[in-house]
């Protein structure tokens, strides 16, 4: 096994395990346990300790729009890479924000308000 080779049946958890996001569209995301994490509720639905379903299964069903769990899940992955940026670090905010449709913006903050981000 390669160094970068991950163990998907490992029952370890780590930053790398992939985490499955679905909406109640029927639209479904794969993303890292460590963007997961950002989202304090994910957080403690995945939690290996706990008896949640989420956890045993790796997937978080998520009661919103695909469109409102892709845009979170963007924030999420954005939040997640720039966390350790310095304070003179230039973050491209306007960029993200460039990507928000804005007759969305509602229900997103609701959504992301719900799951702690």
């Amino acid at each position: 096994m390669m160094a970068e080779d991950i163990d998907m049946h490992s029952s370890e958890p780590n930053n790398l395990d992939w985490i499955r996001v679905t909406s109640t569209d029927g639209f479904s995301y794969i993303v890292r346990r460590k963007i997961a994490n950002v989202s304090g509720t994910m957080r403690s639905m995945i939690d290996e300790s706990s008896s949640f379903a989420e956890a045993v299964t790796r997937t978080c069903h998520i009661n919103e729009r695909g469109v409102i769990v892709e845009k979170m899940l963007e924030y999420m992955a954005f939040k997640s890479y720039y966390q350790d940026a310095g304070p003179k670090d230039d973050i491209p905010v306007q960029e993200y924000m460039e990507r928000l449709p804005p007759e969305i913006v509602l229900e997103l903050l609701l959504a992301a308000d719900y799951q702690e981000v």
